[in-house]
C-alpha cells in the first residue's frame, strides 16, 4: 500500500516529529508566466514538485533531479524564493515517520523533456497565477508560490 501523508502547521494536536529532512522543490515558470504544479498521489493536493536531498546531491541539484522524477522535465535553476524552516510545519507518514520541514525553494525554467507522471503525482499541469486559489493546496505550498510570484528583491527566509 502506497504511503499517505497529513500536513500540520500550528496545530497542537500534531505529533511530535522524528525526522529532520532536507528537501529541495522548485517553482517552475513557462514562457506564459503559468506554474508547473502537481497533484500529490500521497496526499490529493496540488504542490510544487520537490523532495528530499540524497547524500550525492547539493540541494540545487536536488531540485533538478526531483522535478525530472516526479514531471520528466528538465531544469535550468534561475533563483531562490527562500527557505523554509518553520518548526511548526510538520508532515506526518501512515509509515510513521513524522517529519519537521526543510526546504529550499528553487526559482526554475524547464530546458527540456516531456511532461509525465510519476506514482508520487496523478495530474501535472501549469497553471495561472489567477487559477491558484482555486486549487486544494496545503498553505505552506501557497507561501512559496506568493513569495515567487510577488518577484521580490531577496529570499524568504523562514
Amino acid at each position: 500500500m502506497a504511503s499517505t501523508r497529513t500536513e500540520f502547521f500550528d496545530d497542537p494536536n500534531a505529533p511530535e516529529p522524528n525526522s529532520l529532512v532536507v528537501a529541495a522543490s522548485a517553482v517552475v515558470t513557462d514562457d506564459q508566466g503559468r506554474v508547473l504544479l502537481q497533484r500529490r498521489s500521497d496526499s490529493g493536493l496540488w504542490a510544487l514538485p520537490g523532495g528530499g536531498m540524497e547524500m550525492s546531491d547539493s540541494l540545487p541539484g536536488c531540485a533538478v533531479r526531483e522535478v525530472k522524477e516526479e514531471t520528466g522535465l528538465d531544469i535550468e535553476i534561475t533563483g531562490l524564493v527562500g527557505t523554509y524552516t518553520d518548526p511548526r510545519h510538520v508532515i506526518a507518514y501512515s509509515d510513521g515517520e513524522v517529519r519537521r520541514q526543510f526546504n529550499v525553494c528553487f526559482r526554475a525554467r524547464a530546458v527540456g523533456g516531456t511532461l509525465a507522471l510519476s506514482d508520487e503525482s496523478t495530474e501535472l499541469r501549469f497553471v495561472a497565477p489567477s487559477e491558484l486559489d482555486s486549487l486544494p493546496m496545503h498553505h505552506t505550498q501557497r507561501l512559496r508560490l506568493q513569495h515567487a510570484l510577488e518577484d521580490r528583491a531577496g529570499p524568504y527566509l523562514g
